[in-house]
């Protein structure tokens, strides 16, 4: 029955606001404590697992001499998405507070950017190893540096607007604010499509000069690592792409995407693999180029594999002796 029905009744008012809560269904809608707690709980402690893993073998190479930074920044992420994931349980326990809620749904938009950029690094370093004369072009450079200032504009701009809906009842506006946030949306998911087709040239284009070493491993196991990563990622990314361009359903009135179920697979699962491929895959050695390469526009004159053998032997004999001792 309408609130508005009785001859003395008053007129529905505008939300209590700013900030105002979304009325539109979202990917994985409102956190429940029942649901959303525990399992969120299993993907902070994988999450801890993996920044830890990946900090200490930043930490274990910068005091060999060995420095690769994407480990650091790939413990980065996993911070990114520890402080997402306590946001999401906060929220969980207070559904009313906007202000989690807000915060909560930006930690998760914009940390998988860092995987998709660290792994458009890794296909670049496999491209300028195979195809020299491209890869280490001034244009091809310039491309991905411009390429990397976009993404971080576009960051900004998404996450304004994305603030910017929840404080304003105006749908000129918000309709503004979800323009910006559709192009953000596609340009992301173009970010992780383009290893992809990149890998495809790599491994169909015929080369003309011999392949630079680079990093411990074959190319082979290169590309596969980067490939696997960049299909989970462009997956995930397409998924959220279609919820975002899909048209605007009630909170209460959600679609089969906007399931839990979507929401962890599609962000927390395949970004927790990526973290653990990496790691396991050990992309610190496959992946790491000389100090100086982009100035002498080379990567085998100063590759020291021996290096990267020593490593890779000193660390399974540690494993070995770890597992001895239980």
């Amino acid at each position: 029955m309408s609130q508005q029905s009785g001859p003395g009744a008053k007129p529905m008012g505008p939300p209590p606001g700013p900030p105002y809560p979304p009325t539109a269904a979202g990917m994985g809608g409102r956190p429940s404590i029942s649901v959303d707690i525990p399992i969120t709980a299993v993907f902070l402690a994988i999450f801890i697992t993996g920044a830890a893993c990946h900090m200490t073998l930043f930490q274990k190479n910068k005091a060999r001499g060995h420095k690769f930074i994407p480990s650091a920044a790939t413990f980065g992420f996993c911070m990114a998405r520890i402080t997402a994931s306590v946001f999401r349980i906060v929220w969980a326990n207070r559904l009313t507070n906007t202000q989690i809620a807000i915060a909560a749904q930006i930690f998760v938009a914009a940390g998988v950017l860092l995987l998709f950029i660290l792994n458009l690094l890794y296909t670049q370093r496999i491209f300028r190893a195979t195809h020299p004369r491209i890869g280490w072009s001034r244009p091809f450079s310039y491309a991905f540096k411009a390429l990397y200032v976009l993404i971080i504009l576009t960051l900004v701009m998404v996450i304004s607007a994305t603030v910017q809906s929840f404080y304003t009842l105006d749908t000129s506006i918000r309709s503004i604010d979800r323009n910006l946030q559709w192009w953000g949306v596609s340009y992301f998911t173009f970010v992780s499509f383009l290893p992809i087709p990149m890998l495809a040239f790599i491994v169909l284009a015929p080369r003309r000069q011999p392949t630079e070493s680079f990093g411990y491993g074959s190319l082979k196991a290169k590309i596969l690592i980067a490939g696997t990563a960049a299909v989970l990622l462009c997956l995930g990314a397409s998924f959220r792409a279609g919820t975002t361009f899909m048209p605007a359903r009630m909170a209460n009135n959600p679609a089969w995407y906007h399931h839990k179920a979507c929401f962890y697979i599609f962000n927390f699962g395949i970004e927790a693999t990526v973290v653990f491929l990496y790691f396991f895959s050990r992309v610190d050695l496959r992946f790491h180029v000389p100090d100086g390469s982009s100035k002498v526009r080379n990567y085998s004159a100063n590759n020291n594999k021996e290096q990267y053998d020593d490593i890779a032997a000193n660390d399974t004999e540690a494993g070995v002796a770890a597992k001895s001792t239980f």
